[in-house]
């Protein structure tokens, strides 16, 4: 049909999937889903009536928690893992962030450097070297 937009799959968070389809394409039983839900494994969205909704994001969960019960692994160590799982992703994404803000300090500091006089001793701080992949940096911040 002319003018009409081209079709776009709602976001991975988008709940969209009743149960039934939520439990046909993860390949578990509806009640396995509630099971879940009750365990605290999974959270759907919920309709203003109360029906659950998964999203995409929900699907590819139970599937994973699906795999990992397949292999033997109890229901708890599942939540182990996936717990283990969520912080390691945390951890990515600070460590991220970390490594953003000591690349604009650098910058900051290099700035700072080069607006100071030319006859200066060139500086010795070992944020404004480039960075050896040998070695660490190691940052230390006092308590309160």
């Amino acid at each position: 049909m002319p003018g009409r937009a081209p079709f776009e799959p709602p976001p991975p968070d988008a709940a969209v999937f009743v149960i039934s389809v939520a439990a046909e394409l993860s390949g578990l039983h509806p009640q396995t889903l509630r099971t879940y839900e009750r365990m605290g494994l999974i959270t759907p969205g919920r309709t203003g009536g109360g029906g659950r909704r998964y999203s995409h994001r929900d699907i590819e969960l139970l599937r994973e928690i699906s795999d990992l019960t397949s292999t033997g692994i109890g229901i708890e160590g599942v939540r182990r893992i996936l717990e283990l799982e969520h912080r390691a992703a945390a951890l990515v994404q600070r460590n991220e962030e970390l490594e953003a803000e000591l690349a604009a300090t650098r910058e900051a500091l290099r700035r700072a450097l080069s607006a100071r006089r030319s006859d200066a001793p060139p500086s010795r701080l070992p944020a404004l070297r480039p960075p050896d992949p040998g070695q660490s940096v190691v940052v230390w911040r006092r308590g309160r």
